[in-house]
């Protein structure tokens, strides 16, 4: 399984749709497996999911999305989690 992280800097980022990259934690049931930072290269959540389609990711974690952003991610397969808070995770 692949999860996904809106990130920048190595930091949370708290918005999905203007998130700069995102970290990619790919897991196991035996635990943790591998970490990579992807860049995003375009603007807007149709390019951004499509980095995350295009990395096979499974699931989202972020702390603000829109609802077009989840209908698509919904459409894509791929399930999410938003985290509120002052630190989003």
């Amino acid at each position: 399984m692949k999860i996904a992280v809106p990130t920048y800097n190595g930091e949370i980022f708290q918005h999905f749709g203007s998130c700069p990259e995102f970290t990619i934690f790919k897991v196991s049931d035996d635990g943790f497996l591998d970490v990579d930072i992807i860049s995003n290269t375009g603007s807007g959540h149709g390019a951004l999911l499509q980095v995350l389609y295009d990395n096979e990711v499974n699931v989202l974690l972020c702390g603000g999305i829109g609802g077009g952003a989840q209908m698509a991610l919904a459409q894509a397969g791929i399930k999410k989690t938003v985290v509120g808070g002052r630190y989003g995770l």
